[in-house]
């Protein structure tokens, strides 16, 4: 089952997704995917508060802030359920960290190609991303072609995803499919 989970900046849906991760990966191995790079002393608080979070659930940290299906070779054999947190840092990191900003359309496809190859290898596959299309604000280019990215993959995932739930002020609001907690 592949689960996509969006919502906005604090809105509860990792904290969401961590539970529906463990609900549903109660056999096998439990794995995260952490994407984000640490640049400056809020990201290292953003990492520690979301480590915190999860201890003592059972998941096993794979740190894979690029390429993708690198991550499948760190992982055992047999079920697993992963929960790849987050979509948004994911395709930051693809677009920028070569030094030179690549363009929408690549990153989309890359990013997609693998997140086809994780879901191949996982009884559960659960992504958070983040909805940033509804701010307003005019930016540069470079940030208007990461936005195109993200859209474009969050359109793509949210049409092989077997449930979309979106998290406001904490509660899962569904989208496609009934959510894996709440949401009636």
């Amino acid at each position: 089952m592949m689960v996509l989970i969006t919502g906005g900046s604090g809105s509860g849906k990792s904290a969401y997704a961590e539970k529906a991760a463990v609900l549903l990966g109660q056999e096998g191995t439990l794995y995260y995917l952490a994407t984000m790079q640490v640049y400056d002393d809020e990201g290292r608080k953003k990492i520690e508060r979301h480590q915190r979070l999860r201890a003592g659930k059972g998941f096993q940290t794979i740190e894979q802030p690029h390429n993708l299906s690198e991550a499948i070779d760190k992982m055992k054999a047999g079920k697993k359920t992963i929960l790849l947190e987050c979509m948004s840092n994911l395709a930051a990191n693809e677009m920028f960290s070569s030094g030179v900003c690549k363009k929408p359309e690549e990153v989309a496809g890359k990013v997609c190609e693998e997140v086809a190859l994780l879901k191949e290898k996982a009884e559960n596959l659960l992504i958070v991303t983040n909805n940033v299309f509804e701010d307003g604000i005019l930016y540069d280019a470079s940030t208007k072609g990461y936005l195109e990215a993200l859209g474009r993959i969050n359109e793509k995932l949210a049409g092989i995803a077997d449930i979309v739930t979106e998290v406001v002020v904490g509660i899962p609001v569904p989208v496609k499919g009934k959510p894996i907690i709440g949401g009636e």
